[in-house]
C-alpha cells in the first residue's frame, strides 16, 4: 500500500499566530511557523481520508485542492477537530453523495448536537448531509482500507488516534496505554502531538513524545498540534534527534514499501 500523507495542520486549538499575541513565533514570517488548526490527509488507492475537521477545514481543503472525500474520521468532540464539518457541504454538491463521518458513540452524540439542523427530521435543502457510522477501538474498513483505531487519553477524555497502513496519526494525548503500543511498533512514519517544552495536563510535553518515540520506534517520527508556546520551527527542530522533526502545514509524505519520502516542502 502507498500513502501519501498531506499535513493539514499542525497547530493546537488556538492555532498560531494566535490572535492578539505579540510573541517572536506569531509575529515570525517563517511560513513553517504558519499553524492551521490539526489535520491530515491521507490518499491511497484512489481514496481520499481526512482525519478531523476543524475549523479551518474549508481552507484547508481548498490549499489542498481535495476534490473528494471518502471517509472522515473523528479523534473527539472538541469544536478545534469538528467545527468545520459544515463544510462538506460543498462534496454533497460536486460529488453527490452524503459524507461518511467514522466516530464513537458518544462522539457522535456531540456531533448530533453541535449540528442538530443537520440531523433533523425536517430538513431545508443545502443542509450537511452526513451519514455517521460508529467506530471502537476494532479496526474497520473504509472501503476496502483498512483503519486501526489507538486508544489514547487526552487528560481523562478517551480519545482515537489512528494507524493506516505504516502511518499511524495520534492527536490531543498525554497518555498512550502500553497495550496500545503493538498497534504502533511496526509503523514507519508516527506523527504524535508535542504542545510545548513545559508539562500540560492533557497534551504530551516535548519530552514525553520524545520518550514515547524511543520505546515505540517508528522510522520517522513527527511532532504535531504544536503552540506558539514551543518556541520557533527553525530553532526547536534544529535540536530534536535525528528520526525526529516539526511537522508544518503543507508537509507532504509519500510512504511505501521502499521507505518513507518528503515530497514537498512547503
Amino acid at each position: 500500500m502507498t500513502l501519501k500523507i498531506t499535513l493539514l495542520g499542525t497547530g493546537t486549538s488556538l492555532g498560531v499566530p494566535m490572535i492578539a499575541c505579540k510573541c517572536p513565533v506569531c509575529q515570525s514570517t517563517d511560513k513553517k511557523d504558519k499553524r492551521l488548526r490539526s489535520s491530515v490527509l491521507i490518499e491511497t488507492e484512489g481514496k481520499n481520508i481526512i482525519i478531523d475537521t476543524g475549523p479551518d477545514f474549508r481552507y484547508q481543503m481548498l490549499r489542498s485542492n481535495t476534490l473528494h472525500l471518502d471517509g472522515i474520521l473523528i479523534t473527539h468532540e472538541h469544536k478545534d477537530h469538528t467545527a468545520g464539518l459544515d463544510d462538506v457541504r460543498a462534496f454533497n454538491w460536486i460529488n453527490s453523495k452524503p459524507a461518511q463521518v467514522y466516530a464513537e458513540s458518544r462522539v457522535m452524540t456531540s456531533l448530533r448536537q453541535e449540528f442538530a439542523y443537520a440531523f433533523s427530521e425536517s430538513k431545508y435543502p443545502g443542509l450537511p448531509e452526513v451519514i455517521l457510522n460508529e467506530i471502537n477501538e476494532q479496526p474497520f474498513l473504509i472501503q476496502d482500507i483498512r483503519i486501526t483505531p489507538i486508544r489514547v487519553f487526552h487528560h481523562r477524555l478517551p480519545v482515537l488516534g489512528f494507524k493506516i497502513g505504516d502511518f499511524a496519526y495520534i492527536t490531543d494525548a498525554n497518555h498512550l496505554p502500553v497495550e496500545e503500543y503493538s498497534k504502533i511498533s511496526s509503523v514507519k512514519v508516527l506523527f504524535i502531538n508535542g504542545l510545548r517544552y513545559e508539562p500540560h495536563i492533557s497534551h504530551f510535553s516535548i519530552g514525553e513524545a520524545l520518550e514515547l518515540i524511543k520505546e515505540l520506534k517508528p522510522q520517522k517520527a513527527y511532532i504535531t498540534h504544536i503552540s506558539h508556546q514551543l518556541g520557533l520551527h527553525r530553532e526547536v527542530n534544529s535540536q530534536l534527534p535525528e528520526n525526529v522533526e516539526l511537522a508544518y502545514d503543507g508537509l507532504q509524505l509519500i510512504i511505501d514499501e521502499s521507505g518513507v519520502c518528503v515530497v514537498e516542502n512547503n
